[in-house]
């Protein structure tokens, strides 16, 4: 029994539709989808008919493209669309962070999975750079995340607020648990995880600084996440940083198999060169 992890299936490209589809069966193992599923309620709602008949149990958190607000669902804004994602979830028995964590029975330390929502608030920025000046910053490099005009943070003020909720309810619950955890979450925990060559100034869209040391106030064993399309691996302390991505069709080698993009993590810990495993 194996528990793997993926992110960003971004289902909404036909080329990463027809790659889900041939996903191999796992009915023995558990998967984490760490988020960007896709854009809309019918896309999740596909994507969760094929893994919940190909996986013993599925545990899923919302990535930001998950709560855009777009085509027929662009009334669905913020808090509702996200409520609107876990009851879908809920109808095929998917674990969401709104959930109680699961004790991994399988191979490997004992362990809690923990499903995150947590967001970002601009924080992963050079110390100089002003609070009010970061969107500035980063468009001056001409980078401008698509969140800034898709996903509403309603009833929030804004996203930062909304991030701000969601860590500290996500710290109250973290801190009512014993023993190991793996934290997952859409978003890097660490800003020093977020390695973005091409774009570096894309880091503020990426977290928040309220995570940095959760790895070690949670004792966490593993963290994994998504969202940089860029796979790797990395130790920080005792824990294991895992970033999923499956990507964008452009980002993997013509005729990947989605299969080989099933980060392993437990019991035997995944690779840490970055790779496909």
């Amino acid at each position: 029994m194996k528990l793997y992890a993926i992110s960003d299936l971004h289902v909404g490209h036909p080329e990463n539709r027809l790659a889900l589809g041939q996903l191999g069966s796992h009915l023995d193992d558990w998967l984490i989808v760490a988020g960007d599923v896709g854009e809309t309620l019918g896309q999740l709602d596909l994507a969760l008919s094929i893994l919940t008949r190909r996986f013993g149990r599925v545990i899923w958190v919302p990535g930001n493209h998950d709560l855009w607000s777009v085509g027929p669902e662009k009334e669905i804004r913020g808090v509702s669309k996200y409520e609107r994602l876990v009851s879908l979830c809920r109808d095929y028995g998917v674990l969401t962070p709104e959930d109680q964590y699961v004790r991994w029975p399988g191979d490997g330390p004992p362990c809690l999975v923990a499903p995150l929502f947590l967001l970002y608030d601009y924080s992963f920025k050079p110390d100089d750079v002003p609070e009010d000046g970061v969107l500035q910053w980063a468009e001056e490099s001409g980078v401008v995340c698509s969140d800034e005009f898709l996903l509403h943070p309603d009833p929030f003020p804004s996203r930062a607020s909304w991030c701000a909720a969601r860590c500290e309810y996500s710290a109250h619950r973290l801190a009512a648990t014993t023993g190991p955890v793996i934290l997952v979450n859409h978003f890097p925990l660490r800003g020093d995880t977020v390695r973005l060559p091409t774009i570096p100034r894309f880091s503020i869209w990426c977290g928040t600084r309220r995570t940095e040391n959760w790895h070690d106030r949670f004792g966490a064993s593993a963290v994994v996440y998504g969202h940089l399309h860029i796979r790797s691996s990395a130790i920080r302390g005792n824990t294991r940083f895992e970033e999923v991505s499956f990507g964008y069709p452009r980002e993997r080698p013509p005729g990947a198999s989605i299969d080989g993009y099933l980060r392993e993590i437990l019991p035997a810990g995944g690779n840490h060169d970055g790779s496909p495993a």
